[in-house]
């Protein structure tokens, strides 16, 4: 009886059989080793195979969409706040994409894209009056965090020119230097740059400026080099913080690019953010009239308050570079195959991926609120401070973690990690570094001040 059942279900077995199908198979396998494997097999092991076999002869599904914003923050925008940050995203993706890595591999600057992003009409977004939008900080934010998502290097320089040298206008000037300045500036009919920083002097310029000036009767005489000044190569004014003679107190100035004694020279060789054109400037008994300097700019806290509002903004490049690392490891993963299969589906990968995310969520909501606080006028320095700290060490571990998923190809440009990778290690140093910052949050919470 059995043998009559065996051979009635192999002739079943032989009418269900596409021979041509059989045919194809034979060469590509040795169906007599296959069938004794197969036979060997336990009950559980050929459950196992046929229900993996069944998964992969099924409709493909579609992956799932790359996104970096976990817990769509996004959505919280008003619509029109929506559409102006979907239409940077448009412009970061089709202008500046494409031409990131060229630009970024000759450290030149794009001067071309200038005319193309004054169209966005998105220069000194939070100011009030003068052209400007007077718009929410956290949508200033999540521009920042746009820009930096696709080009740190292109996020930076629209920071400087619309957040720190139209902010310096904004903050410190006169009802009169405000009308001249500013609606050029948002038009970016005219470029701005910022000069703080000094060849000897970076984290400690609260504790003196080496670059001076001098009142001589209509005219300021300004001596002393500014370093790591960017847009400086090609901007029509650079605000020009030096330290009084007669008075000990820092002022500000606007220096025109044509202005006698001033020489801004193209720094060479740099490692990051190198479509940012930085400058050393020096100034040689450089004279500016009265009629130029920042008429409420009288101390170095009127410039604190410059810098405090520029560095949310940094916080916030920080989170873009971080999810535009991430998004590029995603997306990699999903596409990249090894042992047959895309890496995604590898648990140490889905590991990293989660540990990325979780960090880039957390750097997201963190500047979320810092803006909110802003929009509030309770903005703090240590809020700021604790921002830059956080989201630029957590933006560090992506990055590293990302270059890490990318294996070999993550040290070419063209997969454009090792780009963000460079460009990390600047936007953690500028702006404050982390021992800085970490000092302006310790003496908020102890009370003592550990400045020395």
């Amino acid at each position: 009886m059995n043998l009559f059942k065996s051979i009635s279900q192999i002739r079943n077995l032989l009418q269900s059989i596409d021979i041509e199908a059989v045919a194809r198979l034979s060469r590509k396998v040795d169906l007599n080793q296959l069938m004794g494997i197969v036979s060997k097999m336990s009950e559980e092991d050929l459950g196992k195979m046929l229900k993996f076999m069944q998964a992969g002869s099924g409709k493909k599904k579609a992956p799932p969409v790359v996104n970096g914003d976990f817990y769509e923050l996004t959505s919280t925008l008003g619509p029109e706040e929506r559409e102006i940050q979907l239409k940077v995203r448009e412009f970061m993706e089709t202008e500046i994409k494409p031409i990131a890595n060229y630009y970024w591999n000759n450290a030149q600057f794009p001067m071309h894209i200038i005319p193309l992003m004054a169209k966005l009409n998105i220069c000194g977004l939070t100011y009030h009056g003068y052209g400007c939008a007077g718009r929410s900080a956290l949508l200033e934010g999540f521009i920042a965090m746009e820009m930096a998502r696709i080009d740190s290097s292109v996020s930076t320089f629209f920071g400087v020119h619309s957040g720190l040298a139209m902010g310096s206008i904004y903050l410190c000037g006169s009802e009169e230097q405000k009308q001249q300045w500013l609606p050029v500036m948002q038009r970016m009919e005219l470029i701005g740059a910022f000069g703080l920083t000094e060849p000897e002097v970076g984290s400690g310029v609260a504790g003196g400026l080496t670059t001076t000036c001098k009142r001589e009767g209509d005219e300021w005489v300004i001596n002393g080099q500014k370093k790591w000044i960017g847009n400086a190569t090609f901007s029509d004014i650079t605000i020009i913080w030096a330290r009084n003679l007669d008075d000990n107190q820092v002022k500000g100035f606007i220096v025109r690019k044509q202005n006698s004694g001033f020489k801004a020279e193209k720094m060479e060789d740099k490692m990051a953010l190198r479509t940012v054109q930085n400058a050393l400037i020096t100034l040689t008994d450089c004279r500016v009239p009265e009629a130029d300097r920042l008429q409420n700019a009288n101390s170095f806290k009127d410039t604190a308050n410059v810098l405090r509002m520029t560095r949310a903004g940094v916080a916030w490049q920080a989170v873009g570079c971080g999810r535009g690392a991430y998004e590029l490891a995603l997306k990699y993963t999903m596409e990249r195959k090894q042992f047959g299969r895309p890496i995604a589906g590898f648990q140490l990968v889905q590991d990293l991926l989660v540990t990325m995310l979780g960090d880039l969520t957390a750097m997201q909501t963190m500047v979320y609120r810092l803006s909110q606080l802003q929009d509030a006028g309770d903005l703090a320095d240590e809020h700021a401070s604790l921002a830059k700290v956080f989201c630029t060490l957590r933006m560090r571990s992506i990055v590293d973690h990302a270059r890490e998923l990318f294996g070999g190809n993550g040290i070419l440009l063209e997969y454009d990690i090792a780009r963000f990778v460079a460009d990390a290690e600047a936007i953690y140093s500028y702006e404050g570094t982390k021992e800085i910052n970490s000092l302006i949050v310790g003496r908020a919470i102890t009370g003592e001040s550990a400045f020395v």
